[in-house]
């Protein structure tokens, strides 16, 4: 696994388990183990509000893995730029990418220092590939750019992965402007791919959950679900991929793939670049 030379640069995030913490909340949705006790008791209390986030962060976890085989099957990608890793589960983007192509190319993007450990020794490269870690904060593209290109060739088409990260950028964050900030770094031919909890499914579940979470999350860590017109305008400027925005199941799915038979609570898009 690549480290970029500045990486001891990186700055030092506060570890305090004591607090929820999104990725370990999400862990323990996904049921891992890498996750402490106010983890558990937030995404408990986020599952009495809106049961149905467990079998969403399943599925969005099953759209990650068509969305990069696409990319690197399909579009031809060889570059992927994963900001929000989050902990390593199964079919991780790079394990994904690479089974299609093995000589991809990843960049982790994480600042949560339980992540940046298990990423460090779990999301290792191929013989042929590469994939680094990058600690970092998606408030700060600029970092992020300047470091990934330790590993990244930006004259050549990238994959930007924002999967379930931009709730945690409020709008005073003005995170359009950061997403559009990368894709705008980015040459002709790049992709954008964005899962984002929606606040117009099942809205009374979803706005008490948020609230739930946010009473136990760092202040730097509040969660913002969006609406569809919300979600599709992160894609302004690009082309998007058939099917559009949608729930996550509804994008491409396998053949003979079956469909949840409750709601997800959740929009996803794959745009391209002109």
């Amino acid at each position: 696994m690549d480290v970029p030379p500045d990486d001891a640069a990186a700055p030092v995030v506060d570890f305090d388990t004591s607090v929820a913490h999104p990725a370990r909340v999400y862990d323990y949705w996904l049921g891992g183990k890498d996750n402490f006790a106010a983890d558990r008791e937030a995404a408990e209390l986020a599952i009495q509000a809106n049961p149905l986030v467990v079998p969403g962060v399943r599925i969005n976890r099953a759209f990650l893995g068509r969305a990069v085989r696409y990319l690197a099957a399909e579009a031809g990608i060889r570059q992927f730029l994963d900001i929000g890793t989050g902990l390593p589960s199964a079919n991780n983007t790079h394990q994904v990418a690479q089974s299609v192509a093995a000589d991809s190319r990843v960049v982790y993007v994480d600042n949560d220092p339980i992540v940046l450990a298990h990423a460090r020794a779990l999301l290792t490269s191929t013989a042929v590939g590469r994939t680094a870690y990058l600690d970092a904060d998606l408030r700060d593209p600029e970092t992020i750019l300047r470091r990934a290109a330790g590993t990244l060739d930006f004259s050549e088409p990238v994959a930007v992965m924002m999967l379930a990260i931009l709730q945690l950028l409020p709008d005073a964050d003005d995170p359009h402007a950061i997403v559009a900030r990368v894709m705008a770094s980015m040459p002709p031919g790049s992709y954008l791919v964005i899962s984002h909890p929606a606040s117009d499914i099942q809205p009374e579940a979803m706005a008490e959950m948020a609230r739930r979470l946010n009473a136990r999350q760092r202040a730097e860590s509040q969660v913002c679900f969006r609406a569809l017109a919300d979600v599709t305008a992160f894609f302004g400027g690009l082309d998007l991929i058939p099917p559009g925005v949608v729930k996550p199941h509804e994008w491409r799915p396998d053949p003979g793939e079956k469909m949840p038979d409750h709601d997800v609570t959740a929009w996803c898009g794959v745009a391209r670049k002109p």
